[in-house]
């Protein structure tokens, strides 16, 4: 049986780490700009900046694919990762904004419960991205994304009877409806990394 070397470089794992890192972060801002006291300019300002950091980490990943000769799994495993983190900081930052521009002053509770599982993925992300270097103790990290992916569907739907209820008014339903998007979007973006960290884990055993 042949064996499979692979390369020492750590710099990968370093790359994604670093990215799932920077979802931390703006899951904190997110966070923050729900609460009905913040300054939501100058939360939406520092997720700008915290958006634009993690591109640099993305285009960091790409260019360093690009660049090196044996990477340690398949190389379009390793864009779709990079890709996928990159689009869970998108939606959080389109989130974000989106409160800015509707001017949106109190936000339902639904939606702080989105936030707090965007959050838990985050922090999941961010502890199982250094252990892609040895492939171990990866499947509890896809199983929990997915638990909780069902719960953000769970409060979606719970959030959207609540806007049809005749509750809010029509120009309110719209905006909140928006917003509401893009927190299911970046729950469903994570539960897409974590799908991708299973096909690697499952092709590297």
């Amino acid at each position: 049986m042949g064996l499979r070397l692979r390369p020492v470089d750590t710099s990968f794992y370093d790359l994604f780490t670093k990215s799932a890192q920077h979802l931390v972060l703006g899951a904190e801002l997110l966070a923050e700009m729900m609460a009905d006291n913040s300054d939501k300019a100058d939360v939406a300002e520092r997720m700008r900046e915290a958006e634009h950091r993690a591109d640099e980490t993305t285009h960091e990943i790409v260019k360093k694919v690009n660049s090196t000769f044996v990477t340690p799994f398949d190389r379009e495993d390793i864009y779709s990762l990079g890709s996928g983190l990159d689009d869970v900081m998108d939606m959080m930052d389109e989130a974000v904004d989106l409160i800015l521009l509707y001017e949106v002053s109190a936000l339902p509770a639904e939606m702080s419960e989105q936030v707090g599982v965007i959050q838990r993925c985050a922090e999941l992300t961010a502890e199982s991205m250094p252990r892609l270097q040895s492939m171990k103790s990866l499947e509890d990290y896809w199983i929990e994304i997915n638990r909780l992916e069902n719960t953000g569907d769970k409060n979606h739907r719970r959030m959207l009877a609540s806007l049809f209820s005749g509750e809010y008014k029509t120009i309110d339903v719209l905006k909140l409806k928006d917003i509401e998007e893009s927190l299911e979007g970046a729950i469903d973006a994570f539960e897409k990394v974590a799908n991708i960290v299973e096909q690697i884990a499952v092709k590297e055993s």
